[in-house]
């Protein structure tokens, strides 16, 4: 059998609509990972959905204990067909986000996957129940292909946590290394650059969130009365803020900064447009950084976001001057930025600016990563993609927003690499979640010519990544 005849035949499966009925009964599970009373639920997918999807297949499975979440542990499937194949790990979570029940539209339920159109509604559907089950089921595609084969060495991690923060996955990777060695990993999640446009993206930017603070005294005080006699912290902060961010939404404190965008990045991130992206809300095109275009700003550039801002009473204003004001802020960041030390840079600043009285706490973060697209593995897969899906796939250094990838890329060391099988305007996090039929489709087709390709030259695949990799080494 060729590379064709097998995405021939997955074809042939998802237009059966077994795909469908598959997803359908996973959409069905209420896996919402931010309730407490949905354990036996997240345990039930990864029982009665995953395992034995897995155990057909001929893997092994193993039930890792989650130090930090014990409720939340995860799942690894383990098929080793000989130890010289290349191994190739992949992940998926089967949590999701609160359901929001009430506020999907009449006719739609996030517990019931419903087709209009082109989309398949439910909740998980793009988030991520959906995307890891196109690459299962090319994982079966080639199985059967193969007689019972696929020609290299697979492991599948699965996680029930993402939504609440992925707690204990880092740790499990750094605890277990040996059990999650690989040589080169693929997954899906997020979304496209948008519907019409196969996109591989090679990770993330980071993000790490900071409450800044100013507590001036106890209690609110009248301001008829001590107006004009007592600091207002709402005023103080907002002022504190704008000398962080200014009024066109760019970054001011110099040490946050990245370095400059590498010519490589630049050339890539030149083919494409998020001005015609085609879904989402209108773009301003003249916010952010100056001198960059908007695809730049979101792919190559940090932004420092409010993401929200409190003092006094909002609901009931009083004539008051408050006591304190609070305001959560992100940084979304691009590799090369000094984020660990954010703390230390916003302090500096803002004493610099005369707002000493600024309490900076920082509540939590991830790095970002980038695997090198220069890297041969990069090619392969845009070449694979494109040949399958006859388009010309996206390619993006990074996704904009943020995924667990730095525990694959930095803890596990491996190259990463990401299909996704959504599109911006899926619903993801809202009511109204969806799937695109079309992209489902597409997605399985192009993820069984991946893996039918990593079966026929994962040897010499992996072998011209090392050789880049110590070329590239030698040369720094």
């Amino acid at each position: 059998m060729t590379g064709e005849q097998a995405v021939a035949q997955a074809t042939k499966y998802f237009d059966s609509g077994e795909f469908k009925q598959v997803l359908a009964r996973r959409v069905a599970i209420r896996s919402e990972s931010q309730r407490e009373d949905r354990d036996s639920e997240l345990q039930r997918y990864l029982a009665d959905e995953l395992t034995p999807a897995m155990q057909a297949l001929g893997f092994t499975l193993t039930q890792i204990d989650n130090p930090q979440a014990p409720l939340r542990p995860f799942l690894l499937a383990t098929r080793i067909e000989q130890a010289e194949l290349p191994t190739l790990l992949c992940y998926g979570h089967g949590d999701v986000v609160f359901g929001d029940d009430e506020n999907w539209r009449e006719g739609l339920t996030p517990w019931e996957l419903k087709e209009e159109g082109d989309r398949w509604y439910g909740r998980g559907s793009a988030d991520n129940k959906g995307q890891h089950s196109v690459n299962i089921a090319a994982l079966e595609q080639i199985f059967a292909a193969r007689s019972g084969s696929l020609g290299f060495n697979c492991k599948f991690l699965f996680e029930i946590g993402e939504e609440i923060g992925s707690p204990g996955l880092a740790q499990i990777c750094r605890d277990h290394q040996e059990l999650l060695s690989a040589d080169i990993f693929i997954a899906s999640d997020g979304p496209r650059l948008n519907a019409d446009s196969p996109t591989l993206f090679l990770g993330s930017r980071g993000a790490v969130n900071v409450r800044l603070s100013i507590n001036a005294r106890d209690r609110d005080y009248h301001s008829g009365n001590w107006g004009g006699l007592l600091s207002n912290p709402g005023t103080q902060l907002a002022n504190a803020v704008a000398c962080l961010v200014n009024q066109h939404g760019q970054l001011q404190v110099s040490a946050l900064k990245p370095p400059a965008i590498s010519a490589d990045v630049r050339a890539i991130l030149s083919e494409i447009d998020v001005m015609t992206s085609g879904s989402g809300p209108q773009i301003d095109p003249q916010w952010g950084e100056a001198g960059l275009t908007p695809t730049e700003r979101l792919y190559g550039w940090n932004t420092l976001e409010v993401l929200s801002f409190l003092t006094g009473n909002p609901a009931r204003p009083m004539n008051a001057i408050p006591g304190n004001a609070t305001a959560v802020c992100q940084l979304r960041f691009v590799v090369g930025t000094d984020w660990e030390n954010i703390e230390q840079h916003l302090r500096h600043h803002l004493q610099e600016h005369g707002f000493s009285q600024v309490e900076v706490t920082v509540l939590r973060g991830s790095p970002a990563t980038r695997l090198d697209p220069r890297d041969p593995l990069v090619g392969w897969a845009l070449e694979a993609m494109q040949q399958t899906s006859g388009k010309k796939p996206a390619l993006l250094p990074n996704l904009g927003g943020s995924l667990p990838n730095d525990v694959f890329a930095n803890i596990l060391g491996l190259p990463t690499l990401w299909v996704p099988h959504s599109y911006p305007a899926c619903g993801q996090h809202a009511v109204d979640e969806h799937m695109l039929k079309s992209i489902a489709r597409e997605g399985l087709q192009i993820m069984t010519r991946l893996l039918w390709d990593l079966g026929e030259q994962g040897e010499q695949l992996l072998a011209s990544h090392r050789n880049y990799q110590q070329q590239k080494g030698a040369k720094q």
